[in-house]
């Protein structure tokens, strides 16, 4: 047995220095990393930067267990919102006096008389109307509630996520953005110039700061899911003795997959394509372990932005195309 566990052991150890598992070690690790609110689990919308659908999350810190019914209960409750208040329920909910006239006539049939046994004399006239009196006011409030939540549900439903159009005017620098492809429909967070510019100069200051080890930048353009992420791949990578560095980042092409709002975060989902040199260096002797100081890769992602109540945006997941 304990030849075994040492065998354990140092095969555990050998895959640990040896195998190249940090291949293309840019930042995120060439992993799909973060939350994306409520449609974590849910692959954006392919669009032109990115035909392909974005690998699944391999980290994320949102809990899986929430709602499944959260992507279609939006559609469900437009549907709802759309009826008219008076085609709204049921047959007995938009009758409930006929309602409670069938129930008392029931409730009399299964005391032992006739349907109509509790009107035969003046108690059970009374009993009878005390029996609408409490189905009709039982029904009434139901129908008040569900009258009540509609103006939630319709709430709800005007935050369908849309694609929002992002206009060619990145600086030169970063490239430019587009529309992502599939059909448009009006926008729930509006995507300007502004953002468009924001999410160029983020993709090349994540790079900057993960090529820098400046952790203090990073805290502060990715959230603390992100960042701490980040500070996972630094060990893992220095455990093996490595350091991984990326330069010339260059924006060619990226396009909005969706935008939306969830209360007081809005979230944009855009896929960018980028070239770049990605080199990972022993920190011992600076020999090239993964990639070369000087050929150019091109990327394809997906990186989702958050910002709360109109404040700066910030990465909150990177995910691989396909």
């Amino acid at each position: 047995m304990p030849r075994i566990a040492r065998f354990l052991a140092v095969t555990a150890v050998a895959a640990l220095v040896l195998s190249p598992v940090l291949a293309e070690a840019r930042p995120g690790g060439n992993a799909s990393s973060g939350s994306r609110g409520s449609r974590t689990d849910s692959a954006p919308p392919t669009t032109n930067t990115a035909p392909n659908a974005a690998r699944p999350m391999d980290r994320t810190m949102t809990e899986p267990s929430r709602p499944g019914a959260a992507a279609t209960a939006p559609a469900a409750a437009a549907a709802g919102a759309a009826r008219p208040a008076a085609a709204g329920g049921n047959f007995f909910q938009r009758n409930p006096l006929l309602g409670g006239l069938l129930a008392g006539g029931l409730i009399g049939a299964m005391l032992g008389g006739g349907f109509f046994s509790g009107l035969g004399s003046m108690a059970g006239m009374l009993g009878f109307l005390l029996q609408i009196a409490l189905i009709g006011g039982l029904v009434f409030l139901l129908v008040s509630l569900l009258r009540r939540r509609n103006p939630a549900q319709a709430q709800a439903s005007a935050q369908v996520p849309a694609m929002a159009g992002m206009p060619r005017s990145m600086a030169p620098e970063t490239g430019g953005m587009t529309s992502g492809g599939g059909a448009v429909s009006a926008p729930v967070v509006a995507i300007t110039a502004a953002d468009q510019q924001a999410f160029g100069e983020a993709l090349l200051a994540v790079n900057r700061a993960w090529s820098a080890g400046d952790t203090t930048t990073l805290a502060r353009i990715t959230t603390p899911e992100m960042t701490q992420y980040f500070r996972d791949d630094y060990a893992a990578l220095a455990a093996r003795g490595w350091k991984n560095e990326t330069a010339d980042v260059r924006l060619e092409s990226g396009d909005v997959a969706e935008a939306w709002n969830e209360g007081a975060r809005d979230y944009c989902t855009v896929a960018m394509r980028f070239s770049l040199v990605d080199v990972t260096r022993s920190l011992a002797d600076g020999a090239v372990v993964e990639g070369h100081p000087s050929n150019r890769q091109m990327v394809t992602e997906l990186w989702t932005f958050v910002r709360v109540q109109g404040g700066l945006w910030q990465v909150s997941a990177i995910q691989q195309n396909g």
